[in-house]
């Protein structure tokens, strides 16, 4: 295959991260096998930790999520992961800061731009595809509870213990970079997830002219189901549920097909997120089914002591839908 399949991942977290990771090994030509351009969009709403602190000080998009994908997609992951994931344990403003999210910093004041940096860092790092901010505005998040009352910024969302009804953006027209749009127009495939719904993947549609480009795209769209609720976000949520929820701040359908997991998660696994209130997604098949989307099962679960998406799985399962979508782009 001469031309590469071109892959637009939307998201952020380690979800999104854990997905690019298993894309990675596709992104360089290889003979008589498919391979990917891959784009990764990110959320840029965080306002906590690290990210919040510097986002607050130096008037910077927070760093955080893009510096997850720039780990998962370097070609040194070992050595860059330990260097930017490095957090500092003492020091008069430094304690807490990783170095990831000082260097973009850094950066964004050297070139004066946050989605410049963020692509001159990709060119120094020979990061494997492009990594683009969801928008370049200053942007926050509030959500409107089942109880009616209105909670603001993502790091206060997450921690609510109160069913979220909507997810707003503030402002709410912050405008998308034109690569974005012009990946999004050319791919073919489009995957949303895995990640936290509410503050990593419904925000990017949230950015005014994203849905629309989206649904306008001739590529084949996939949602990642989560393969745990989220205390805060999405308790007893079913898949089907995380599907409705996109629709609805997407402004109507969008998906063409959701990828659910079939691995069995253990008692032992179970027990200790029950803990933390949380629970594995039901994958209600038939549900999703009425919703006019073909369900993709795979066995995406990675072996360990946290339920997280297996990178080579998913990644497998990705470019198999590219490649499908590539035929129906044809």
């Amino acid at each position: 295959m001469t031309e590469p399949l071109r892959v637009v991942s939307i998201g952020g977290g380690t979800g999104l991260s854990a997905l690019l990771n298993g894309l990675k090994k596709y992104t360089r030509p290889q003979r008589d096998s498919p391979w990917i351009d891959l784009t990764a969009v990110v959320t840029v709403t965080d306002d906590g930790g690290s990210s919040g602190r510097l986002r607050r000080e130096f008037e910077v998009l927070p760093p955080g999520d893009i510096r997850n994908c720039m780990v998962a997609l370097s070609e040194d992951e070992a050595l860059l992961s330990r260097l930017f994931q490095y957090r500092f344990q003492a020091g008069r403003g430094l304690k807490g800061h990783s170095f990831g999210n000082l260097f973009l910093t850094a950066l964004t004041d050297i070139t004066g731009d946050f989605p410049e940096a963020v692509r001159k860092s990709c060119e120094v790092l020979n990061i494997a595809g492009r990594i683009f901010p969801s928008t370049a505005a200053d942007v926050s998040l509030e959500a409107v509870l089942e109880n009616g009352s209105v909670v603001v910024g993502e790091s206060r969302i997450s921690r609510s213990r109160k069913r979220i009804c909507r997810i707003r953006m503030k402002p709410a027209r912050a405008k998308p970079l034109r690569e974005t749009l012009e990946a999004i127009e050319q791919a073919d495939l489009i995957t949303l997830g895995p990640g936290s719904l509410f503050t990593s993947v419904i925000p990017n549609l949230l950015v005014s002219g994203i849905p629309k480009a989206i649904r306008q795209s001739k590529a084949l769209k996939a949602y990642f189901v989560n393969l745990m609720s989220q205390p805060g976000e999405t308790i007893d949520f079913r898949a089907s549920d995380h599907v409705l929820a996109i629709r609805d701040h997407a402004g109507g359908r969008l998906l063409d097909c959701a990828v659910v997991s079939t691995s069995r998660i253990t008692t032992t696994l179970r027990r200790r997120y029950a803990e933390r209130s949380a629970a594995p997604v039901e994958n209600d098949i038939d549900m999703l089914r009425e919703l006019g989307l073909e369900v993709i099962e795979a066995d995406l679960l990675q072996a360990g002591p946290r339920v997280r998406h297996n990178p080579a799985a998913a990644g497998a399962v990705a470019l198999e839908l590219a490649i499908r979508g590539r035929d129906r782009r044809r």
